[in-house]
């Protein structure tokens, strides 16, 4: 039987180009980068060229990124600053945002004592740009936007620009998480005016355990760990050097191949929404998935028109990789939060997979996929 992994959104495999420059920075430049000794100096010339080398994909200055251990991590450090030392009183986010900043909103809420509050989305997870500006044109306090560029079950794709533009009339902080579109799109952040944003390398093909927060030249840092200072003080802990040395080489790679990785995985989905327009018609779409203008072209959620538990189970006795959902909410008998906030009464109690796809995914591999769904259904 053949592993077919179509739950890129969770994770993606290594690029053997980044395996490669890892084992080496791990044999030949295992100094600690605070050593001040020629070990120590080899590990920060490397650590700092890196940083230099993914700010230039951004367009930003090296010292707008702060190294983390993942997304997760930069959304948390970037939240907590913002009520920290930015003095934001208020968070603007939606309820079908990632954990990562949901739950930290959670936190800061009863902690800190800040206003969190919820902008609309529709049916489809659109959000509400008109209920946006009521919300931020109601106070005047210091408020963050807090919404995700793609999102990581149903990969709707944010009016980022158009959220920019009201946060910043309005005088309001604007956080994404971008996740999800980091390796898979360009950004230019002198023309994307976003404040803050997060990566997390093993989306992209990079090592788990590592990724970045941006944080826009003018804002300073508080940092959450508190230690030996590293990060120019923002984030304490040794750096990941290795690490960091394998998420620049896939993040240079995913940007030298973008177009045709594009092209490649784009004609993929749409094959698969062919295909299984075949099927049945009863299957939908969840969010704006099945509209590529409107959603990320590696992720595709399908809810099907019956209550199958045994679905993913099937799929994955089959060699099929998919997800329910969030990967990061394995092992919790919890719904999509994402899908209850959108669906319709009756909708969320049908079953629902998010298929997500990457340059190494095959159009044998979606004809395995439709084999299998085509027995079940």
């Amino acid at each position: 039987m053949n592993a077919i992994y179509l739950d890129n959104a969770a994770t993606t495999s290594m690029y053997p180009e980044v395996i490669e420059v890892m084992q080496t920075a791990m044999v030949e430049n295992y100094g600690n980068p605070s050593s001040t000794h020629q070990f120590g100096r080899k590990a920060k010339s490397s650590l700092e060229t890196a940083r230099k080398n993914i700010a230039k994909h951004f367009n930003v200055s090296a010292a707008e990124i702060i190294f983390t251990s993942s997304g997760t991590e930069a959304d948390n450090l970037i939240l907590h600053n913002a009520i920290l030392n930015l003095d934001v009183t208020r968070i603007i986010t939606s309820k079908i945002e990632h954990h990562a900043v949901l739950h930290a909103c959670d936190f800061l809420q009863t902690s800190e004592n800040i206003v969190v509050e919820y902008v609309n989305v529709d049916a489809f997870g659109n959000v509400d740009v008109l209920h946006l500006e009521k919300l931020l044109k109601v106070s005047k306090v210091k408020t963050l936007v807090s919404l995700m560029m793609i999102n990581n079950e149903i990969g709707n794709l944010l009016s980022v620009h158009e959220i920019a533009n009201v946060c910043k009339l309005n005088n309001a902080l604007f956080h994404s998480d971008t996740v999800q579109v980091i390796g898979h799109y360009k950004i230019d952040l002198q023309t994307t005016m976003i404040d803050f944003m997060v990566a997390s390398a093993h989306k992209f093909h990079g090592p788990k355990g590592v990724g970045f927060a941006f944080f826009r030249k003018g804002f300073g840092i508080v940092p959450m760990l508190h230690g030996g200072g590293q990060e120019k003080g923002a984030r304490s802990s040794t750096e990941n050097v290795h690490a960091i040395l394998g998420m620049e080489k896939a993040l240079e790679i995913a940007h030298n191949t973008l177009e045709e990785d594009k092209i490649h995985i784009e004609n993929l989905k749409i094959y698969f929404i062919t295909e299984l327009k075949k099927i049945s018609k009863d299957f939908q779409f969840n969010g704006n998935s099945g509209d590529l203008e409107k959603s990320s072209y590696t992720i595709l959620s399908v809810r099907f028109p019956t209550q199958n538990e045994m679905l993913l189970f099937s799929l994955d006795l089959a060699g099929i990789a998919v997800s329910g959902g969030s990967a990061c909410q394995s092992g919790s008998n919890k719904g999509s939060h994402v899908l209850s906030e959108i669906l319709k009464d009756g909708e969320e109690d049908k079953t629902s997979i998010r298929f997500s796809f990457s340059k190494f995914t095959k159009k044998e591999d979606i004809d395995c996929a439709i084999l299998k769904i085509k027995e079940l259904f």
